[in-house]
């Protein structure tokens, strides 16, 4: 099975190559924005699970702005993680946005003037998560871009029951961000539904949502970085 680097870099590779490949670049490092991006966001109103949910959690990722802007415009309250986690994670209200602004509150910079951060033991519960992969195979097993965010957010979400089990996970990705099979680590969680913008994929194998934070495995340098951690670490350890 190949090592998680050489998928990614393979991913990026390809989406270059094909030229499918959208701003912000290098793709390399990131999870890539792909041409299309909107069409497959577009798509997700053909799926109940998402047209039912009220809360959606979504990265801050580019590719998946076009997901941020639908949610908002259909109404939807949103919760954003700001980049690397370093501020916690924003409340979008839809009802506390102009609409002409919508657009602009679904791109970080406008987030962050139209949203609210929030202690995330403040959050509501989660009924969808959409999450961005730099690579994704048939059995829901993704690859974000190797900094271990996404999996640090759940772990974060449901470790104060925002998130459970039932909770469904989706991404949006280029058809070329599939891949093969996907080799995975006790943190990783699978995802239940993949979305391009030709199709729409479900996860029928063994679903995994790690339950709470796996702190064995965090290095001393994300509790650095990551201040949330730090005090929820204490919480933990005050706990034991």
């Amino acid at each position: 099975m190949k090592h998680k680097d050489r998928i990614r870099e393979e991913v990026w590779k390809r989406l270059e190559e094909a030229k499918v490949g959208s701003f912000p670049k290098p793709l390399k490092g990131r999870i890539p924005n792909f041409v299309g991006a909107e069409k497959a966001a577009e798509k997700l109103q053909e799926l109940k699970v998402f047209r039912q949910a009220s809360v959606v959690k979504i990265n801050p990722d580019a590719p998946q702005r076009p997901v941020r802007f639908l949610s908002l415009k259909m109404g939807k309250t949103v919760v954003m993680p700001t980049p690397r986690l370093r501020e916690g994670f924003i409340l979008l209200e839809p009802r506390e946005i102009p609409l002409s602004r919508i657009k602009y509150a679904s791109t970080i910079r406008g987030a962050l003037t139209y949203g609210r951060l929030i202690p995330p033991e403040n959050l509501p519960n989660i009924d969808l998560v959409v999450t961005g992969s730099v690579a994704v195979d048939m059995c829901g097993r993704r690859l974000g871009k190797g900094e271990g965010y996404s999996e640090i957010e759940w772990g974060i979400l449901s470790e104060l029951g925002k998130v459970d089990s039932e909770t469904p996970i989706l991404t949006t990705v280029h058809d070329l961000q599939i891949d093969p099979e996907i080799p995975s680590d006790p943190w990783d969680f699978t995802v239940d539904i993949i979305v391009t913008p030709t199709r729409i994929l479900r996860n029928t194998c063994e679903r995994r949502k790690p339950k709470g934070i796996m702190w064995e495995f965090l290095s001393k340098e994300k509790l650095r970085e990551i201040p949330l951690l730090q005090e929820l670490k204490k919480r933990y350890t005050e706990n034991e």
